[in-house]
């Protein structure tokens, strides 16, 4: 096939193990050095920064300098969503480590996928705003509700501010857990940053682990439960 999209291209920069690696670390949301990433990796800081370099050029990443450090983060939300569907993928064939631990159940009980909540309560706050019709599914898309308005500003999201943004104020993104949907976009983000603003959940350091305190269990389950 002599014409259309380079897909190979793309996909060679994720196939390499290392590069895989790196770009798993960067779905925390968090922008890293070279020798945090040659770390997660598993490689040389050198070795590290010639697969940057390549992730760079393929628009995977984008690089920022403060002073003499330069900081590597994810070039966008559609590199996530990609990353994401992989992790399913691979899930969902079987291809896993062959080792699991303890951080493996809690991954799956709540992360960050880029900047938003994702594992089992980021798919139960999708749940519960669609049965709630906060939320409403149309084709491929979602979209915020008047109701849906109403609820997340009494929360304390600033909406104004979403809808002003570039970024779309609702997506949908594939949770590699469990293989259903939980909510991204501009509002998946506020309201991870919300539930933080108020004290339910923490993000562990050096993971994509988000904590919940036992006060803020129960208050996420008395804010996103599903009306019987």
């Amino acid at each position: 096939m002599k014409e259309g999209l380079d897909i190979a291209r793309i996909a060679a920069l994720i196939g390499d193990p290392a590069r895989a690696n790196i770009l798993s670390a960067l779905m925390s949301g968090k922008a890293l050095t070279a020798t945090e990433l040659a770390y997660e990796a598993g490689v040389t800081v050198q070795t590290a920064s010639a697969h940057l370099a390549k992730l760079e050029a393929g628009g995977l990443t984008s690089v920022r300098k403060a002073g003499r450090h330069r900081y590597v983060s994810l070039s966008g939300p559609e590199v996530a969503a990609v990353l994401e569907a992989l992790m399913g993928l691979a899930a969902g064939k079987g291809h896993l480590r062959t080792q699991t631990g303890p951080r493996d159940a809690a991954l799956r009980e709540a992360r960050v996928c880029y900047n938003h909540l994702a594992g089992a309560r980021g798919i139960a706050m999708y749940d519960a705003m669609l049965a709630r019709g906060h939320l409403i599914e149309q084709n491929d898309t979602v979209l915020l509700s008047a109701a849906g308005a109403e609820f997340v500003t009494a929360f304390g999201v600033d909406l104004s501010a979403l809808e002003k943004a570039r970024a779309p104020v609702c997506r949908t993104c594939l949770d590699w857990s469990a293989r259903r949907m939980h909510l991204a976009g501009g509002l998946g983000r506020a309201m991870l940053v919300r539930m933080e603003d108020l004290g339910w959940a923490s993000r562990e350091s050096g993971s994509r682990v988000v904590r919940f305190t036992r006060q803020g269990g129960v208050a996420f389950e008395a804010q996103f439960a599903i009306d019987a």
